[in-house]
């Protein structure tokens, strides 16, 4: 804590999403997780972190969630300091999608409006074409009444997806964070959400965990995190040409380099997880 009141948002006031990490170290217990993190990634840039299994990339989007404090340095959004900002009204400015969906038994309408309980039935259908769901939706018995069983276990990966997208665009956040996770789609299923994801991406802040490099490739900036250092950052034609640590991670990722270069989650979606409920 810094010692200070916590500053509320003022009340209808969007944040611009500026996020800066200063110095920033993090362990988990005594196990270094981040060390001299130095980044800003600017107001309405979607910004790919990429890296092995370990490598500190969801770590960062935790802090940026406030799942974590850093152990050292400051993670500050607009110039702020995270710990001097209201923890519940910073969070209702934050849309999350977890790797896995985590949907609780209900209709579809209730998943969807999950954060925004008062919201209307056109609100929550205007969430869902937003983001391409609605189709999707509109094709299952009883449509946005149809009723989700427990963890959404009789929908499709793809389909539960979709939904924690449109619940993450109803609550209209200003900074999205995304642990991306198409690795285990079908191919028709992984081109929709991924549509949906830049959909609701928009022109917010938008930090996406890219297991998949086609993620990453298509991002405002790639950040290359190696044993919880920056190792690159730059766009995917920057780093490309570098010809450093993204480059090879991009030749693996099309199959051009031997399986003993493969350490890396870029293709198997890995076991890194935000771990977070939409809210």
């Amino acid at each position: 804590s810094t010692g200070q009141a916590a500053r509320p948002l003022p009340v209808g006031e969007r944040l611009r999403g500026e996020i800066s990490f200063r110095n920033v170290d993090f362990a988990y217990g005594d196990e270094t997780a981040l060390h001299d993190v130095d980044l800003t990634l600017r107001a309405g840039q979607t910004v790919a972190f990429v890296g092995e299994t370990g490598a500190g990339k969801s770590t960062l989007v935790k802090l940026v969630a406030r799942f974590y404090d850093p152990t050292s340095g400051r993670v500050t959004v607009d110039g702020t300091d995270l710990r001097e900002l209201d923890l519940a009204q910073y969070r209702h400015r934050l849309g999350v999608v977890p790797q896995e969906a985590y949907l609780f038994a209900g209709t579809i309408r209730d998943a969807i409006a999950y954060g925004r309980p008062e919201a209307s039935d056109a609100e929550v259908e205007a969430a869902a074409r937003a983001v391409g769901a609605h189709d999707m939706i509109a094709s299952l018995d009883g449509g946005y009444l149809h009723e989700v069983a427990e963890r959404g276990r009789n929908l499709s990966a793809g389909q539960r997806q979709l939904i924690a997208l449109a619940r993450a665009e109803l609550v209209d956040p200003d900074i999205l964070l995304l642990d991306e996770a198409t690795a285990a789609l079908d191919l028709a299923s992984e081109a929709q959400v991924t549509h949906a994801t830049e959909r609701l991406a928009g022109r917010r802040t938008t930090l996406v965990v890219a297991h998949r490099l086609t993620t990453a490739a298509r991002a405002d900036r790639v950040v290359v995190m190696d044993q919880g250092r920056v190792a690159e950052d730059g766009t995917h034609t920057d780093l490309l040409a570098l010809n450093g640590k993204y480059a090879r991670l991009w030749r693996t990722f099309l199959g051009e380099t031997l399986p003993e270069d493969a350490g890396t989650d870029a293709r198997d979606g890995g076991p890194e997880a935000v771990g977070a409920r939409a809210v």
